[in-house]
């Protein structure tokens, strides 16, 4: 008897959280909410190659977001494999956001919001975000390796063994 494979499996769950949230995350906070929004694509003192390079941010967040939702949700193949490679995928965004600030001249918040900047546990929003982000994905990742492991592939796609 064929069986679905553990689509719902916590480690499969926390991977989608975090594409879902990168799907959805960024663009929303850069467009819907006007606190953060007055920080990237409508602060009027970014110049539009500035803004370019957020919207491109976005974009790639959500095209990642996708093609790693699509990876996971897929019931045929190498199921551990795209597990894997849902989570890589996922973790992009938010690794990227500490990347950059390793480059000369980039900072986590623009000179003139600095007085209004909040913090949480000690770090920028943005960052905190991140961080939690990537401690899903670490989470998701190290239950899947030490705990129960996902199936290389469904169970109705394995062959029986020989008696």
């Amino acid at each position: 008897m064929a069986t679905t494979p553990r689509h719902w499996t916590l480690p499969r769950i926390l991977v989608r959280v975090v594409l879902f949230f990168s799907l959805f995350g960024p663009a929303l906070a850069d467009l819907a909410i006007p606190d953060v929004a007055a920080m990237h694509l409508h602060n009027p003192n970014w110049p539009p190659h500035a803004k370019f390079h957020d919207a491109q941010y976005l974009v790639m967040a959500a095209l990642l977001a996708a093609i790693g939702l699509t990876m996971l949700w897929r019931r045929t193949g190498n199921l551990r494999l795209q597990f894997h490679w849902a989570a890589a995928l996922a973790s992009v965004t938010w690794l990227a956001m500490f990347a950059a600030l390793l480059f000369p001249g980039t900072g986590i918040i623009d000179p003139e919001f600095v007085a209004d900047n909040v913090s949480i546990l000690g770090l920028n929003p943005q960052l905190f975000i991140a961080l939690v982000m990537l401690v899903l994905l670490a989470v998701a990742v190290g239950v899947e390796r030490f705990g129960r492991r996902i199936p290389l592939a469904p169970e109705s796609n394995r062959t029986p063994a020989a008696a």
